[in-house]
């Protein structure tokens, strides 16, 4: 993994020269477009300033153009570029040095304006930092309207994805929770389009799971709206391939009743291809190998949320959702493959294999919960069932053919056979209670039983023939 540096200073007023507290200090980098495949800004951490005008900004790519915007209310934007101090050859302790970026006292000027009407709104930053989490603010973002949730963690900092949509956090996989409980639901069968926000929980408490392992958990929260009256939404998407996507959500809020619904279905559709050349230089003779592949995967899944809020008082919500999920994949795939096996038969061998994969699956979750809250702002307790069950079926045929390169013709034939599924079943009773004790610290207490039930069927199938 490349090295990540911090970046810190302090933001003072440019002509008192007193700090400025609460200013909103961006780091902005660039990232890959998955859609245009093109460069383009997006923040790489955050924060605002404390209360003598510090801040610091950790886990920064030491690569790449930076910059730094800083703003404040009622003072000019600031913004200036930002590099790390790396030179080439230089030993190791100094580079380690380089890796900590001192922007110093960083002075910010009064915007002088007079103004007329003002209107104040306010809206979530894109990050936010919590006692223990980061929360990503990801409702707004148009990069990944249309896709997956996968789509949406490759523009989260302290979040790797790889080529085949897999995510790490901390070099580990994390466990996938939805709204603050577990989920048999993957990242490629939530939506983008239903995400409100994501969070970062390096260290869980036993609130969560206390065998959150070394990665630590990943918290997809679901959008809900809350607002009084009628509203709701329309989308449609197609992408470069012609897969269609549409969807729409709409909420009722009459006095003591929030009613949601949302729903969504998308196509997919993706090419790779790929070229592996490989010298085996332990065989005797030695061997060279040389393979062609082309992938072509179709998928399609729909998702559906519905539930309720009853507001039963000021201070106590009993809350009934549900979701459904339904999809299913076949990718196809063309493998040509030459072996040269350095005249141990006299001439090159030469292979083609053909993959056909079918495979769909379906989830069902349902919770029932009940809050209350106590005069002091935070203190709340919590009691909730969460129960999510999910089915899948995998099925593969992958044909391998001998072919004489002589006279094109078949030789041998090796089949094989694979089918596979399997069920989940999850069931979580919880209840909290929380009571906040400082801006720093809080005291947390609950009790939490878990059940699962899973199984699996797997039937493999050989076949090996000479034509």
């Amino acid at each position: 993994m490349p090295p990540a540096g911090r970046i810190y200073g302090k933001v003072v007023d440019a002509l008192s020269g007193k700090p400025v507290e609460f200013a909103s200090v961006q780091l902005l980098g660039s990232q890959m477009d998955t859609v245009t495949r093109k460069p383009v800004e997006a923040i790489i951490g955050g924060m605002l300033t404390r209360s003598n005008g510090d801040f610091s900004i950790e886990n920064v790519p030491v690569f790449g153009p930076l910059q730094i915007k800083i703003s404040g209310i009622g003072y000019k934007e600031y913004v200036a570029p930002v590099s790390f101090d790396i030179k080439a050859g230089a030993d190791m302790t100094t580079m380690m040095n380089a890796l900590d970026k001192d922007l110093g006292n960083i002075k910010i000027e009064i915007e002088e304006k007079v103004l007329g009407n003002v209107t104040v709104t306010a809206e979530r930053p894109t990050m936010q930092l919590a006692i223990d989490r980061k929360v990503f603010n990801v409702d707004k973002n148009i990069v990944s309207a249309g896709g997956t949730a996968i789509d949406v963690m490759r523009n989260i900092p302290s979040l790797n994805v790889d080529i085949d949509g897999n995510v790490t956090m901390r070099n580990n996989a994390p466990q996938i929770f939805v709204d603050g409980r577990p989920s048999n639901l993957t990242l490629e069968q939530i939506p983008s389009d239903a995400i409100q926000s994501v969070e970062l929980i390096t260290n869980p408490s036993a609130k969560f799971d206390a065998s959150g392992g070394t990665a630590g958990i990943l918290n997809i929260v679901l959008k809900k709206e809350k607002k009084v009256g009628y509203n709701g939404s329309l989308r449609a998407n197609i992408d470069s391939r012609a897969r269609v996507g549409f969807g729409g959500d709409i909420n009722l809020r009459q006095e003591k009743v929030n009613f949601f619904v949302s729903g969504m279905y998308n196509q997919r559709k993706s090419i790779s291809n790929g070229r592996t050349t490989r010298t085996n230089l332990f065989d005797d003779p030695e061997t060279e190998l040389f393979q062609r592949d082309r992938s072509v995967m179709l998928g399609n899944f729909g998702f559906g949320r519905a539930g309720l809020d009853y507001f039963i008082s000021n201070r106590n919500t009993l809350s009934i959702a549900a979701n459904f999920a339904r999809g299913s994949f076949s990718p196809n795939s063309n493998s040509n493959i030459w072996v040269d096996t350095m005249g141990s038969i006299g001439h090159p061998a030469y292979y083609e294999r053909e993959s056909d994969v079918k495979g769909n699956f379906r989830n069902l979750g349902s919770t029932i919960s009940f809050k209350h809250l106590f005069p002091k702002a935070g203190m709340e307790w919590t009691a909730d069932a969460t129960y999510n069950k999910s089915n899948n079926k995998n099925n593969s045929d992958i044909v391998t053919d001998t072919i004489d390169l002589s006279n094109s013709n078949i030789i041998g034939r090796y089949s094989q056979l694979q089918r596979i599924s399997g069920s989940n079943e999850n069931l979580v009773i919880q209840t909290d209670f929380v009571n906040p004790l400082t801006d720093n610290s809080k005291f947390e207490a609950g009790l939490r039983a878990q059940l699962r039930n899973n199984s699996s069927n797997s039937a493999f199938y050989e076949e090996k023939g000479v034509l």
